[in-house]
């Protein structure tokens, strides 16, 4: 109980099924860590294990954040409204600043 920051005091005036809980929420978080000690072990294997050339294999698989739609459909209104206005001139503001040439695209594209 120590690692919960409680006296002894405090574990003896608890229930039964309260000490229950305790118990099985710590065994869970045993598990738990034993189960991400392991993936990283036979992660890190694998990967010193791998082909020459092989990617690595990540531990931890990157998800990509959740668009947000209205920010995105207000974002491609302003740009409507600039294309309609000035035409498309920002896109080469764009590309030079960034240092890229534009690709030329083929006629009736």
């Amino acid at each position: 109980m120590a690692n919960f920051g409680m006296s002894k005091r405090d574990y003896g005036e608890l229930t039964e099924l309260e000490k229950a809980f305790i118990r099985k929420a710590y065994e869970s978080k045993i598990v738990s860590e034993m189960s991400h000690l392991r993936n990283a072990v036979l992660n890190a294997v694998n990967n010193a294990m791998r082909k020459k050339g092989k990617k690595f294999q990540e531990l931890f698989k990157k998800k990509q954040a959740k668009a947000d739609k209205d920010y995105n459909e207000n974002a491609i209104a302003i740009i409507h409204e600039i294309e309609a206005k000035e035409g498309k001139s920002w896109v080469d503001k764009v590309y030079q600043g960034a240092g890229l040439r534009k690709t030329k695209q083929k006629e009736g594209e």
